[in-house]
């Protein structure tokens, strides 16, 4: 039954990309990953060739995750009054714009460590409003029985643009030039923002909006919506939870590789590589090992403790190719859960809140990653560089616990009385 339901979702989403929409919405998330992996590897190596103080690094880190605090829940509720279409591409014009200007002030000399603050700040401000409507926009491009086919389709292919194609030709660009990533990725932008704008799908139908109403009242609408399904409250905690030990190990992971590991810049995208690798392993194995586990709150709880167990293993083996296998493995089961949590937030929420039960989850989850990035730069210096792996995986491994009592509950179903379409993570 759940083959023969599977099956049905691969047809929808099939039938999709043959009439365009999820063709060109999987096209412009390739593409934008590209553009993402280029800066994801150059920034990291540019701050580290700027400064050697592992907190002023991570205080690159922290700057790209604190704008989801102030406007996180400000962004769902505006993507849940806009045209969600039209939000995304303005919304990538620009962020296209700003990276621009950002790579000739590279070219020109001018790169600083509070220029690099300054822009993951305002890229991420600029994403608030981007992935809370787009999170609400594929509901209205693929049949709701095809979300999950969906979302890994997705994620996948994001993960093949960026991690084989983006990640790889990063050091061979930033050879040529340290501006010239940034430039290429402001032309993804760009580029990203016309395939969205082509969509011939515009946001799903509302009902009207009551007069009177404020986005405060709105925003509080959907935090109480989201804290009223018991099953979306705990994986949120939980996420909240890990998420700050995945703070302290993006925002370090140069350190780890470069300073601990003694790998260069090849070391640095061989783990990062290997860690694409297993995401998009990830994507291609989600339903088979959905299947083979049982129940997604269970699965969700297995890969959780997968990833604890191998941040163990890179924060203690010092050779670079285990380390790199150890990240695939993690990179695996990070996208099973991250297909996961992104359905069922979807599947769970009423289509007319979708955005505000997504910003609000996302706020909520994110929350600690900015303290988790200085956190894991704080550790960097007292403990030594391998520090903030280990640091992940105990907060890694609390946040699991907390889908336990979810697990033994049953997902149970949603307490909305509007079931419509739904959210990502």
């Amino acid at each position: 039954m759940a083959r023969a339901a599977e099956a049905g979702g691969a047809a929808g989403v099939g039938a999709c990309v043959r009439r365009g929409g999820f063709g060109r919405l999987r096209s412009a998330a390739a593409v934008s990953r590209f553009g993402d992996a280029l800066r994801g590897t150059a920034l990291p190596l540019l701050a580290h060739a700027l400064t050697s103080d592992p907190l002023l690094i991570a205080l690159v880190a922290a700057f790209g995750f604190a704008p989801w605090l102030l406007f996180g829940l400000l962004g769902g509720a505006i993507a849940d009054r806009v045209d969600q279409r039209r939000a995304m591409w303005a919304v990538d014009v620009l962020r296209g714009l700003l990276m621009g200007g950002f790579a000739l002030a590279l070219a020109a000399g001018a790169a600083r460590i509070g220029l690099l603050l300054a822009l993951a700040f305002a890229l991420t401000t600029l994403q608030t409003l981007f992935d809370n409507a787009a999170t609400a926009l594929l509901p209205a491009v693929v049949p709701r029985e095809s979300l999950t086919s969906a979302n890994a389709r997705l994620m996948t292919g994001q993960e093949v643009a960026g991690r084989f194609v983006g990640g790889p030709v990063a050091p061979l660009l930033i050879g040529v030039g340290a501006a010239l990533p940034f430039a290429v990725d402001a032309a993804t932008y760009l580029i990203a923002a016309a395939l969205v704008a082509s969509l011939r799908t515009g946001s799903p139908p509302r009902p009207p909006a009551a007069s009177g109403r404020t986005l405060r009242r709105e925003i509080a609408e959907g935090i109480r919506a989201l804290w009223g399904d018991r099953a979306l409250r705990g994986l949120c905690l939980s996420v909240a939870l890990a998420n700050v030990g995945m703070g302290a190990l993006i925002a370090e992971l140069v350190v780890v590789v470069k300073d601990w590991l003694g790998a260069g810049d090849f070391g640095y995208v061989a783990v990062t590589t290997g860690y694409g690798a297993g995401t998009v392993l990830g994507g291609l194995l989600v339903g088979h090992v959905v299947a083979a586990v049982g129940g997604r709150f269970r699965t969700l709880l297995v890969v959780g403790l997968v990833q604890t167990a191998v941040l163990v293993v890179f924060g203690t083996v010092r050779a670079l190719w285990p380390a790199a296998l150890a990240l695939a493995l993690f990179g695996c089961a990070g996208t099973v859960w991250n297909v996961l949590e992104t359905t069922l937030v979807q599947q769970r929420a009423p289509e007319a809140m979708l955005g505000r039960i997504s910003s609000a989850f996302r706020t909520v989850s994110i929350a600690g990653t900015p303290a988790g990035a200085l956190l894991g730069g704080a550790a960097a210096v007292a403990w030594g560089p391998n520090s903030p792996a280990l640091v992940a995986a105990v907060l890694l491994g609390a946040g699991a616990v907390v889908l336990i009592p979810v697990v033994r509950g049953g997902e149970g179903t949603p307490s909305h009385s509007g079931k419509i379409p739904l959210p990502h993570s």
